[in-house]
Order: C-alpha cells, then structure tokens, then sequence
C-alpha cells in the first residue's frame, strides 16, 4: 500500500489577494512560513520513504520549514501554468470570460486541463513500486488536478476539491484501487 501525502505550500502575497500565481516564484509571507511549520507538526511521526517538492521557492520553503530540507525537486509539481492570467484573480477572468472553469477551458497562453492532467499522471509514474508514505509539496490548482488523477476521475472533478493554504491530503493505493483518503486537512 502506498500513501501519497500532498502539501500546499504556505500564504504568499497573491494567495491572499487570490491572483494566480504559476511561473511567479513569490516567497511566503510570515504567515506562510508559520503555517509551514505547522504543517512539520501534522506530518511529525509520519515514516516518508520519500520526499518531492515543486522547484519554486514557495513549495521549497514550505518544506524546509515543515522538516524537510532534503527534497527531491520536480518541475512536474508546478503550479498550473496560467499563461495570459498569471496575476489575475478569477473574478478579472470572469469579467470577459463570465463562464470559465479553469478545469474545462485551461488559460490562454498556457496549459490545458488535458496538458496539467498528464504533468499530474508523469509524477504519478515516478512512485511505481513504492511502498509506505511519499510526500509531495506544491501548489492548489496542481494538487487538486493530481487528486482528481490519482482517483482517475475526469480532470474537469478537480474543481470541486476545495485546497486552502497550508492544507494537506492523503491520496492512497491500497489493494482495491487509488482512492482520496483525506483532503484538505489543517
């Protein structure tokens, strides 16, 4: 059995103004790396044969502060690459676009739902035989689209998986089949 913990990194500037945030390598805010730390104290006991993080500085740094200063980094955990709406918040999409679903419609200029789904399913390929608790830091929209993956529901089921700030989940392959085990945890 294995079980693939994912951790959202902490708060940085444009996750309390809720701009999205892909290629922008924003550093958390003091209360990211508090939150960070609280994250080393819900995963404190927890055996990790291995440990992954996005290579932007926001998940690096949720990592090392939680406990974890030795991570193997992985561009397939970045942040969904938003392409023309890097910076902008759902609703200054929505005011052209009234009908956008990022999970359906991806972002102009860069990646697709089906581009982000197969990023998610590579790091998925990389845990084959793995057995125990691997641990993977990243970012909201990319672990919600790895979830939806892992438990082979359509990428579009992403969007109802709510992942604040900090929040981890249990993704787990057990004898029967992938499964989200817990989600949004604090």
């Amino acid at each position: 059995m294995l079980d693939l913990y994912v951790a959202r990194h902490g708060a940085t500037d444009w996750t309390r103004t809720g701009q999205h945030t892909g290629r922008t390598d924003l550093p958390l805010l003091p209360e990211g790396e508090e939150q960070a730390r609280h994250l080393g104290e819900l995963l404190r006991g927890v055996e990790f044969t291995a440990v992954y993080s996005s290579d932007l500085q926001r998940s690096l740094r949720t990592a090392e502060l939680a406990g974890f200063a030795s991570v193997e980094k992985t561009p397939l955990l970045r942040e969904y690459d938003y392409g023309d709406y890097e910076g902008m918040t759902s609703r200054q999409i929505r005011e052209t676009r009234p009908d956008w679903e990022i999970y359906r419609d991806g972002c102009p200029g860069g990646e697709t739902p089906d581009q982000v789904c197969a990023r998610a399913l590579g790091f998925v390929d990389l845990l084959p035989g793995t057995e125990g608790a691997v641990l993977a830091f990243s970012h909201g929209h990319f672990l919600r689209a790895l979830a939806a993956a892992w438990a082979e529901l359509p990428i579009i089921a992403a969007g109802r998986l709510a992942l604040d700030v900090a929040a981890l989940g249990v993704l787990r392959d057990g004898e029967q089949s992938r499964v989200i085990q817990r989600w949004n945890l604090a």
